[in-house]
Formats: structure tokens, sequence, C-alpha cells
């Protein structure tokens, strides 16, 4: 029997190392799944409930392996839901492959059936590399260099493959004029900067008496090389959020989240700075770097666009972070001075004692930081934890503390609803042997994540360990735009816009054959997840907290400060409750026990 292009596409994804696609089938793309059943399943198919989650499970795959993600999706419609989910890969610089149906070529341009223009369509997502196949001796070196370009520029990069092109059957190019003969193979090249520009980098940050250190996902792989260089340096050490992991929480001058989701500690640091080391992150907010003049830069990154663009830099260093730490370090001076290192710990000894004041206090009826915070100590070792983009990601951000080898992550850059469920079902094939944990709001269940519980149920039986968990955080309200509409634009709550139905998760989770958990008293926290990290099958709880709790950002200004009080004199729906809980945790730690 002839090898078609599709047997040969999936021959060829395989002999790159491709074992796992995410998505959806549908008749634009039959030749390939038909090649996908044929091979015997060399590369494991798995089914997302909607083809939207299947590419933020490639974009998660990339995170967590290191390697390359891939999906797929049919003509049309089926095409167009993976467009969300490739740009939070594209936006966190995530290599990913997306694999399409089109309609036959003899009817392009007839205003066919699910006919989309789909080279213009993906054009900006995937604008390094987009192309629709016409020929089956082409489909070769497409493969190769979408593969190619996608691992590496950590880009997106897409083929559309017309129906009736997936049917033929393939012939290798012809050794003639007008055709390509491409191979497969990538080597991730070792990147360092010139010594003359380390010795320029280690000039600035030898002068420096008040070092801090912002690191980002570009620091994951770099996690001795940074306490290596922070440790010479007497420097302190932020977080941003896709860097959660980078160093674990254990580490005393380690200040933790950055930003409106980040630490008193990790504001402190930036603001009371003398020179600063940015090492693989592209962190958005520059209002919360040192000011402008306030102190000298230095940035590492593997990319030379996301350099000296958040803050002026002196030095610029395209490299690799581990390999230009290395070969920086030799040329980093020891302080014999501690104080400032000394300062540091004691910002966060004190941010410690503030955070578990702030966890305990008494909500209505259970405080969404008490959530995290039990959570923290019951994670296990090497655990990995998605948080979704909502409120949650405050408390996931803060709460949740991370140990050396424990993965984590969320959408970053698109600060995407909806990306908690399918990241954890990514982490999951990429680790069946690894608990998995989810933090998800109950505006992200509604709109996508509840169906893909589905997915786990479909699956979970042949994972190694079933530890899966995913934690609903229920407060019936869109709680983190509730929030910046009152203390950004000074409006009281919309309900119109804000208030969402209150669903049973836990019984959902119980009808398709997981176990559901429902907690409505903060006593019954903790002993909510030593059931769920203890049962045999993965599990929903579903925590009914109180929206009225506020996420505090780690400075209030007095702009912020004056919204608020804008918001309070317009009559807010939740006034009595936002201003009973926003009292409590601002003076948490002033009351007597902390904790009324």
């Amino acid at each position: 029997m002839a090898m078609t292009v599709s047997d040969y596409l999936v021959e060829r994804l395989y002999q790159w190392g491709v074992r796992r696609i995410y998505g959806y089938p549908g008749d634009g793309i039959n030749g390939v799944f038909g090649a996908l059943n044929r091979s015997g399943e060399k590369i494991r198919f798995i089914q997302a409930r909607h083809e939207e989650m299947a590419a933020f499970m490639a974009s998660a795959d990339a995170k967590f392996t290191g390697g390359l993600g891939v999906c797929i999706a049919t003509s049309g419609p089926g095409a167009s839901h993976l467009i969300t989910g490739l740009y939070d890969a594209r936006l966190d610089h995530q290599p990913v492959l997306a694999i399409t149906g089109q309609q036959s070529r003899l009817a392009m341009g007839g205003h066919y059936q699910q006919e989309v223009d789909l080279v213009s369509l993906f054009k900006d997502v995937a604008g390094s590399f987009v192309q629709q196949a016409a020929a089956p001796a082409q489909v070769r070196h497409l493969i190769d260099r979408a593969i190619r370009t996608a691992v590496g520029d950590r880009r997106v990069a897409v083929i559309v493959l017309p129906n009736d092109l997936q049917e033929e059957d393939y012939s290798e190019p012809p050794r003639s004029h007008g055709t390509v003969h491409s191979g497969i193979g990538y080597s991730r090249p070792k990147k360092v900067p010139y010594e003359a520009d380390l010795a320029l980098a280690a000039e600035v940050l030898n002068a420096g008496k008040k070092v801090a250190i912002l690191v980002g996902a570009g620091a994951l792989q770099a996690t001795d090389e940074v306490i290596a260089v922070a440790d010479r340096l007497g420097a302190g050490v932020a977080k941003a959020l896709l860097g959660k992991a980078a160093l674990p929480d254990d580490l005393p001058w380690v200040t933790g989240s950055i930003g409106l989701l980040g630490t008193e500690p990790s504001y402190k640091l930036m603001t009371e700075c003398d020179t600063l080391l940015m090492i693989g992150s592209g962190f958005p907010y520059s209002e919360f770097l040192p000011k402008e003049g306030q102190a000298r830069g230095v940035q590492i990154d593997i990319k030379a666009d996301m350099l000296s663009l958040r803050y002026p830099m002196e030095v610029n260093l395209e490299g690799d972070a581990a390999e230009t730490l290395r070969a920086l370090l030799p040329l980093l001076e020891a302080r014999s001075d501690d104080s400032w290192r000394q300062k540091i710990i004691g910002w966060r000894e004190d941010w410690e004692k503030t955070l578990t004041d702030r966890a305990m206090v008494a909500a209505e009826p259970v405080n969404p930081q008490r959530v995290a915070y039990e959570l923290s100590p019951r994670l296990p070792d090497n655990a990995i934890i998605t948080s979704d983009s909502g409120s949650c990601a405050n408390w996931f951000a803060r709460d949740v503390k991370i140990r050396r080898g424990m993965m984590c992550s969320l959408s970053g850059g698109l600060a995407s609803m909806g990306a908690g469920v399918p990241y954890a079902i990514a982490a999951k094939f990429a680790y069946p042997e690894r608990a998995v944990v989810a933090m998800v709001g109950d505006g992200a269940m509604q709109m996508n994540n509840l169906a893909e519980l589905i997915t786990v149920a479909k699956y979970w039986q042949e994972w190694a360990n079933p530890t899966w968990i995913c934690c609903v955080f229920n407060n019936e309200d869109l709680n983190q735009v509730t929030w910046e509409q009152r203390v950004m634009a000074g409006d009281p709550k919309f309900e119109a816009s804000q208030n969402i139905p209150n669903v049973p998760y836990h019984r959902f989770a119980e009808s398709i054959g997981l176990m559901g958990i429902y907690v409505d008293r903060e006593d019954a926290v903790a002993d909510a997840w030593e059931r769920a990290f203890a049962a045999d099958r993965p599990v929903l709880i579903e925590f009914k907290t109180d929206p009225n709790v506020p996420p505090l950002p780690p400075h209030i200004k007095f702009a912020q400060a004056k919204k608020f009080a804008t918001t309070l004199l317009h009559g807010d729906p939740d006034q009595a409750g936002i201003i009973k809980q926003t009292a409590k945790q601002v003076l948490s730690n002033m009351l007597p026990g902390g904790r009324q």
C-alpha cells in the first residue's frame, strides 16, 4: 500500500521526536487522523473537548517539557478555535506547531463551506512560519522548516493541509530545479556574550551596593547559576510569575512575585535598589521596576527584541541565562557587607507574618487566601501547579510556596482565562507520575474548564499517579475585574457583568466519575486538601470563597486609594462586605491575635 501524504506527515513528525498531539477531529483533517490510526499510535493523539483547549495544552506541554508542543484541528472553525491558545504560546515564547485541515484545492476561492483564508488568519500568531501545502513533495520541507523555526525561534508555526492533498500518494521531491530537499534535526547553540560585554556587565554589578535581581521564565533552567550570582552579589531576588519556579521560596532572600499580584518585599527591593539584574524576564509593568535613573541595569535574555524593553539597561547581554551567568560569575566580586541582604531577609520575614495573618482572617464563608496557604505545606515533592487568570492568580502568586523540583505556570503574556485546567492536563500527560494541582476561578470553570474535566475523566485511569486536583474558587463573581473596576476605575461593582451563576462544580465532577469535595468552612480547608491528595482518583475541590476579600497590591498608591474611595462614595452593592474585609486585611497583623 502506497504511503499517503498523511502517512508521511505522521512518520516525519515521529522522526522529529513528536510523541503527543492535542486536538479535535473533523472531516477537513480526516486524512491525518487516518494516518495516526494506521501508525499504531506511534504518536499519541489526546482528544480535548475544544480546539482552543488543545492549543493551550500544546503551549503548556512546551512550557513543562522544554520541547515542541503540537496541536491539530480541522478546517474552518476548528482552525480558528486554535487562535487563543496559540497566542498564549506566542506571547510566552513557546515552540508550538499547529496542523490544520483545509478545503480541497479545487474548491479554494469558490466560497466553499468552511473555506477560510487560514494563511492570513494565522499570519500574526505564526508570523515566523505559516504555509499551506500545494503538492505532496512540498510537505517534507514544510514539516522540517516549521519545526526547526518553532524550536529555534521559540515561536508558533502552522502547516495547513488541503483535505484532498492529505489522501494523495506521497512522493519525494525530484532532483530538479525548483525543488527543496530538507532534512531533520536541530541542536540548540550555546549562546554566550563576548568577554568584553561580560566584563562591562561585571563592572556595573560590582559597583552596586544594593543589587536586585528579577528572574522570569528564561531562568527556569538556571536555578543554581542564579543562586550563585545572587550569593556573590549579596542580592535579593524577585520573581515574575512565569519564573515562579526558577528559585525555591525557602531561600530567605527570595522576595517572591512582583507586580500587582506581587509581594511587599519585592516592591521594596525594586524601589530601594541601586542596581538591577534582569534575567530571562519580559515582566510588562515598568511601574514596579526601579524609577528610571534610580538604578544601573544589566539584562540577560536569549531574544534580542526583549532587551532593554522594560527598563533602560546599561549593559544588554544576549545569551542563554545559565551559560551567561556561568561565564559572568568569575568576574563578580564577593560582598563583605551583608547589610543589604539582611534588610531583604527582614522584609521577607515580616511579609510571611503578614501573609499568615491575612490568610487566617475570618471571611464569609471562606477566605480564598486560606485555600492557597493551606495548600503549600501539603504539596508533594515535584508537584506541578497551574493557575488560571483572575483573583485566584493572586493567591497562587503570593501564598503558594515553591520548593526545588516543583514546576508551575499560567497564561503569562496573554493572561487568558481558561488555561488552568488544560495546562494541568498537559502537565499530567508530560509527567504522569507527578501530582498536579490546578487553581481556577469559577468564571474560568464556566467559560471552558468545566468541559475539560471530561477529558480528565476520559484518560485518568492510564496515569501512573492518579493525583490530579482542580481547586475551584466559587465566589459567584468575576472577582479580579470587579476589584479592578473598584480600584482602577473608581466604579462600583457592575452586577450585570460581574455576577455569575452558582454552579455545583463538585457534583459535576462526581457525575463523571471523579471525586468531588465541597468546602464552606475555613476549619475544613486543610482536611479537604489532605483528602484530595490521598484520593484514588482525580478530585475537584469546590471552595465557597468570599468575593469581598481584596487582592491587595503590594503598595497602595494614592490614586488607587482615591479611586476606591470614589467607589464607596458612589455606593457598591457589596459595600458593607468590602469595607469589612478590606479593613480586616489591612489591619490583620495589627489586630489582637491578628486573626479577628
